[in-house]
């Protein structure tokens, strides 16, 4: 599900992580969209031929920066090596909002198609931990529609939380969003 440790030599680590902080302070600075491969590889002096080794474009290198930066947040937790509970469930939705928040925070200006691409890869990796939870329920019942109703909850409630001006404090507004996304996996407790 959620690999931690990718099998790659230390160079190719280095650079991709040269790479990383390069686009992460660039994203600080000005708007993905107005971010040119250009600026990341003069940033992390790299050329562009080693930028395009590592990937395919601007899109790809967001994809996987969110895929990293939000799989530290769940090992964090070590959410991915734990099974579905309520209060698993409860530190999941703590994770995602304070995840986006924190991204908002720091992002400069996030634009909608920004914010587009962030939402697919992170329901992506919720509905990855969820259905891996569910599963080990060795329910009879599908996983697919409760990962998926679970799934869209979950993101759809940080996305509001991390765009209120006025943030109730996080572990109360986590409290009360919990039972609104419990409801649909307590079929698996």
């Amino acid at each position: 599900m959620l690999p931690t440790n990718e099998k790659l030599d230390p160079r190719v680590k280095r650079t991709r992580g040269l790479i990383l902080q390069a686009f992460e302070s660039l994203l600080a600075e000005k708007n993905f969209e107005n971010i040119s491969v250009q600026d990341v590889t003069e940033k992390a002096q790299v050329n562009r031929a080693t930028f395009y080794a590592h990937f395919e474009d601007k899109y790809a290198l967001l994809d996987y920066s969110i895929t990293q930066m939000f799989r530290q947040e769940i090992d964090k937790r070590t959410l991915n090596a734990c099974h579905y509970t309520p209060e698993n469930l409860r530190s999941l939705i703590l994770a995602v909002c304070e995840f986006l928040s924190k991204l908002h925070h720091e992002c400069a200006q996030p634009h909608q198609q920004f914010e587009s691409l962030v939402e697919t890869q992170i329901k992506k990796q919720i509905y990855e931990l969820l259905s891996l939870w569910l599963k080990q329920t060795k329910s009879p019942i599908s996983t697919d529609i409760p990962a998926t109703v679970a799934t869209w909850a979950i993101y759809g409630l940080a996305s509001y939380y991390s765009h209120l001006k006025k943030r109730p404090a996080l572990e109360t507004f986590v409290d009360e969003a919990l039972p609104l996304v419990a409801v649909n996996l307590e079929q698996f407790a």
